[in-house]
């Protein structure tokens, strides 16, 4: 799984959570905190907003239906296009790449219908290995009241019993990935963040030190 370790200048650092979980807010946060210490960093996001990314969110806003292993591939077609046309490109030029969702968030969603869970895996293995993996945990049901707080509509994952399982199996995700860290997200954004911090400071302590980000 997984196997291509990042040997370019730049950090990859990837954020996951259930939908509602706050990821995207706290990937904000890293970045203008990575800013603040004047390294190079780049924001980004999956799906991506690419012609297969249109596809994706179309689909997950139920405009139209395939089956699951068509809607993986298209999450993997969309991941090889985003790590080919910027996130390798930009961390080989010593960029510091944020990435609100990766692979792990097919690995989560997916296996809820996948069958086959050596296929998901194995579409996904030549993918590139973050740096650092943060996982926001928060309950299902805090969730689906955030969403409906903040959204109109709901995804096609966005039901309370889909996101519990969706949390087990991002849970299980953790025993099989050294560089990944559960951080409590029930709390406020700035408690939250202030937990990212430490961990990005006792994970990749380099990144603060080096003069090749500056």
């Amino acid at each position: 799984m997984a196997v291509l370790k990042n040997k370019s200048r730049g950090k990859f650092i990837v954020l996951e959570g259930l939908d509602g979980s706050g990821q995207t807010t706290q990937a904000l946060k890293l970045r203008d905190f990575l800013l603040e210490k004047n390294l190079k960093v780049h924001l980004t996001k999956e799906p991506t907003d690419s012609l297969i990314g249109g596809l994706i969110r179309s689909q997950l806003r139920q405009y139209w239906k395939s089956s699951q292993e068509c809607l993986q591939l298209l999450f993997a077609a969309d991941r090889s296009f985003h790590l080919e046309k910027e996130i390798l490109p930009l961390l080989k030029k010593g960029v510091n790449v944020i990435c609100d969702r990766y692979l792990f968030s097919s690995l989560a969603y997916g296996a809820l219908e996948i069958k086959d869970k050596n296929w998901l895996w194995e579409i996904n293995r030549q993918f590139l290995l973050p740096d650092l993996i943060i996982f926001l945990k928060v309950p299902a049901k805090t969730c689906l009241v955030r969403i409906k707080n903040n959204r109109f509509e709901r995804t096609l994952f966005e039901k309370e019993n889909i996101l519990k399982e969706v949390l087990k199996n991002y849970l299980d995700l953790k025993k099989k990935f050294q560089n990944f860290f559960i951080v409590e997200g029930n709390k406020s954004p700035e408690l939250v963040f202030e937990e990212i911090k430490e961990i990005l400071k006792k994970t990749l302590p380099d990144l603060f030190l080096s003069p090749r980000n500056c």
